[in-house]
């Protein structure tokens, strides 16, 4: 399994095209704590609406969503 990351703007996810990540709809998606950022995952080649975003690792982007603002202390 080599899955990549992309973590986008909340507002951009009227760009997502769902039949080209695993998630099959914004209701799938993993949202930042003040929801104004998400992340979508795919295999393969990066989907053209994400060309130019930094595509991240699974190391990587657990990383990322360990941090503050993915994050709360309660979890």
């Amino acid at each position: 399994m080599n899955r990549k990351y992309v973590v986008i703007s909340a507002d951009e996810l009227s760009i997502v095209d769902f039949s080209k990540v695993i998630q099959k709809s914004a209701d799938h998606l993993l949202y930042s704590l003040d929801k104004t950022k998400t992340l979508v995952k795919f295999e393969g080649e990066t989907p053209s609406f994400l060309v130019g975003k930094p595509v991240l690792s699974h190391t990587e982007i657990l990383e990322v969503i360990s941090g503050p603002e993915w994050l709360s202390e309660e979890d």
